[in-house]
Parts: structure tokens; sequence; C-alpha cells
């Protein structure tokens, strides 16, 4: 694919009832406010959350499903600014800011139920 400025990418996605535990087993972190929902709900939490990391890899797949594939990330970085959670719809969206040859830069963010949950997300693509 070839990303030209100002193009535009979107990747929308619906966190299942089982991601937590299945990110929790990939990645290790087995916090409770992850995978009980009792836990999290006797800390103040709405129920179980989304790991972070799980909602970065969506930024980072909105990247490289628009540039071709996991190959063509070359650096991402995110703020993470809010919780995601389960069942709700989380939308990454993306913007090319500029291109220098075959490398794009593209800002993004992901937003679930109004909430910006990651902002000022910066990918470089390799084309």
């Amino acid at each position: 694919m070839s990303l030209e400025r100002d193009q535009t990418i979107e990747l929308k996605v619906t966190p299942d009832p089982y991601v937590t535990v299945r990110y929790a087993g990939a990645s290790g972190d087995y916090n409770p406010i992850h995978i009980d929902e009792e836990f999290a709900r006797g800390v103040g939490l709405p129920g179980r959350i989304l790991h972070g990391l799980w909602t970065m890899a969506q930024v980072a797949r909105a990247h490289t499903e628009a540039a071709g594939g996991p190959e063509k990330l070359k650096r991402l970085s995110v703020q993470f600014r809010g919780m995601g959670v389960i069942g709700e719809e989380i939308v990454v969206s993306g913007a090319v800011r500029e291109r220098n040859g075959d490398v794009i830069m593209v800002d993004s963010e992901a937003v679930q139920n109004g909430r910006r949950i990651i902002r000022a997300g910066v990918g470089e693509v390799s084309l």
C-alpha cells in the first residue's frame, strides 16, 4: 500500500470477554485487575480492564495493516491516557503527517466510547 501525506488509517476492534485472560497468558501480566472481575470491582474499577500494552498493540496493528505487514513498523510511541474496558469498541485512527522517501510518520490515537485511551501515538513506517 502506498500511504501519502494526509491519508488516514483506521482500525475498529471490540475486545471480547476473554481477551485479558489470553493476553495475561501471552504477556505474563496476571495482575488481577485484568483477569478477576470481583477483584477489579473491589478496588473501584468498573470491572476487568484491558492491558495497556494490548491496547498499544492495536495501534501497532492499525499501522502495520495500512503499511502492508508487521515488518513495516520501525518505531512506535504512545501516551497511555485512560483505561480500556472489555466489550466496547475501540477505534484507532491516524493520519500520515509526513513522508520522507520510503519512510512515513503517522500520528494516531485510540478512542473508546468517546474517551481517548491512547493519545500522541507516533508510528514510523517503512514502505
